[in-house]
């Protein structure tokens, strides 16, 4: 008798180092790739425009790389939990393979498929190392739970080394079991300069990456206006890359730029460490300043639109706009500009980049944000990044003022840096002093 197991992709969207789809071949004769497209997702808030038409190419991409292997992506729309005992009621499915999750979201709906799965008779297997390229929980400090501190982390990350990364199956037979059509990424209000989706893509992007921008990270990776980062990070978030591949490639280029770019994996693992960990961070302080944070909607209007008055701030928020993307040190000096400056709620900026963001995920996008608001993990909670100062550093010619925000383009280097009275040029005079920005956010603080 043919057996069946089912591998249910998640965020894991690629063939190569796919651990539940490997153990999933060898527990059976068959097996059925599956996607669901689950109706939980959007009424949380994370089906969103930009991410929708990303996931579209990935599935695309992953169905091509299965089809490729003699297999096909089996795609079903509903609850999630619904669909995958379904499937498994279809082809008798023994096993049902997955990527271990690390927010609350993801913990919760393991537990419910697990439930589920053992009233049918199928077992579930999880497969720790497969979203993070260090499984959450797998280096703690002595007593502790997690690493509250990204150095000693980062420390016990290197010296615990990675799994070894597996290549892509030969071949992936599939029994006959009915799938949904896959959805077009041709999506209503999706920003015009998305990156395309999938592994295919995601992979030339870091073979080219190795080659020719890596060697300079250390150097460039914070000028807004050069490409110095390797924008791969949506990519990593849909899973159509391993970080475990990627470390392991990038270490065996060696050099400062290599070191540079895996502690931002390192980075990356850290966060989903902690969150899984303190579930609760994805909404709540992870260390709260009892802050009493302003209520004003002009204020987070004029930020999110890109019309604060500050060229650098407003350059950043109508690239992430256009691109669904923005440079982590700009992502860093809008977020301190919104919660210090402003001093808004970090949960909405944190709100409007996973509206918009491609790679926006909960571990990444949430604890950044805590971490420039000072309730996160951040050893240095006060700190405030002056919008001009960063700008004259990063952007020293206005480069990446000019390109984003058209109406400075006239201006020369520095002068595009900033702020404008009204009626000087057509551009909007700053919504607020930073001397007067700072000290209000000093004194809610308790610092004066």
């Amino acid at each position: 008798m043919t057996s069946v197991s089912v591998v249910l992709f998640t965020s894991d969207l690629r063939v190569h180092d796919h651990p539940p789809l490997r153990a999933a071949l060898r527990a059976a004769d068959r097996v059925v790739p599956l996607f669901v497209l689950d109706e939980a997702v959007r009424r949380a808030g994370f089906d969103v425009p930009n991410r929708r038409a990303f996931l579209a190419g990935a599935l695309a991409d992953l169905d091509a790389s299965l089809r490729g292997r003699g297999g096909r992506l089996v795609l079903r729309e509903g609850p999630l939990v619904d669909e995958v005992c379904a499937v498994v009621r279809e082809t008798d499915a023994r096993e049902v393979h997955l990527a271990a999750g690390v927010s609350g979201f993801a913990l919760r709906r393991e537990e419910r498929l697990r439930e589920a799965l053992r009233e049918q008779g199928c077992a579930l297997r999880v497969h720790d190392g497969v979203i993070t390229a260090l499984p959450p929980g797998e280096v703690t400090p002595q007593g502790r739970d997690h690493f509250a501190v990204f150095t000693p982390y980062l420390r016990r990350w290197e010296a615990a080394g990675t799994r070894k990364a597996l290549g892509a199956p030969r071949r992936v037979d599939v029994p006959d079991v009915a799938s949904a059509e896959l959805p077009s990424a041709e999506v209503a209000q999706a920003s015009p300069g998305l990156p395309e989706g999938g592994e295919s893509v995601g992979r030339k992007r870091f073979a080219t990456w190795l080659s020719s921008g890596v060697d300079d990270y250390a150097r460039r990776h914070d000028e807004l206006a050069g490409e110095g980062t390797s924008r791969l990070s949506p990519y990593l978030h849909f899973g159509c890359l391993s970080p475990v591949e990627l470390v392991h490639r990038t270490r065996s280029r060696g050099g400062a730029g290599a070191e540079a770019f895996v502690r931002q994996l390192a980075w990356r693992d850290f966060h989903h460490q902690t969150l899984h960990a303190r579930p609760r961070a994805a909404h709540a302080d992870y260390r709260t300043h009892q802050d009493r944070w302003r209520t004003d909607e002009d204020d987070a209007a004029a930020w999110r639109e890109g019309r604060t008055g500050y060229p650098i701030v407003d350059a950043a928020m109508r690239q992430l706009r256009h691109e669904g993307w923005m440079h982590n040190r700009a992502r860093l000096l809008v977020a301190s500009f919104l919660v210090k400056t402003l001093y808004l709620d970090w949960r909405i900026g944190a709100r409007h980049f996973l509206d918009l963001l491609v790679d926006g995920d909960v571990a990444n996008n949430q604890l950044n944000w805590q971490w420039m608001a000072g309730t996160g993990t951040d050893t240095r909670p006060n700190r405030v990044l002056n919008p001009l100062t960063q700008a004259r550093r990063f952007d020293p010619d206005g480069v990446y003022v000019r390109r984003w925000v058209p109406e400075l383009r006239a201006l020369e280097g520095r002068a595009a840096h900033e702020p404008w009275k009204a009626g000087d040029v057509d551009y909007p005079a700053p919504i607020i002093d930073l001397a007067d920005g700072l000290a209000r956010f000093r004194s809610a603080r308790g610092l004066e």
